[in-house]
């Protein structure tokens, strides 16, 4: 008789992460990101995904922001399996990352990876996080 193993599903589980709401907001005022409005912006900390993501940034469409009576909503999703591990540089750049898809009308809607006037990569991740780097604060 053969005996299968079966792999022990982790549960899929979200806390508040308020260790990424503060760096977010110290992200946002070194890089002078005045359109994102932090208040708005939440950060959840997720265990038991099956995603190969760092991060993910959630946003709240216009249909449910009229339905529900809300303003524009954004939620950063830190993946805790890779993004705790990660250096602190790493994180920023992250973080970086995900703030990048936040439009300047802050309308709840996300920016793709390229598009006519922009292009979120590694490149110009880079070149905000020398920017961070260079401010003090």
């Amino acid at each position: 008789m053969r005996v299968r193993s079966v792999a022990k599903r982790v549960k899929f589980e979200f806390e508040s992460a308020e260790d990424v709401k503060e760096r977010i907001h110290e992200i946002v005022n070194k890089l002078d990101l005045g359109h994102v409005d932090v208040i708005n912006v939440y950060c959840v900390r997720s265990t038991g995904s099956g995603a190969r993501a760092y991060a993910r940034i959630w946003g709240l469409s216009k249909i449910f922001q009229f339905a529900a009576g809300f303003k524009p909503t954004y939620v950063i999703e830190v993946l805790s399996h890779y993004y705790d591990k990660l250096s602190e540089e790493e994180k920023i750049k992250v973080l970086i990352h995900e703030l990048m898809h936040i439009p300047k009308t802050f309308s709840g809607a996300l920016k793709p990876h390229s598009g006519k006037h922009h292009r979120i990569n590694s490149r110009e991740v880079n070149k905000l996080f020398q920017q961070y780097m260079e401010v003090d604060l």
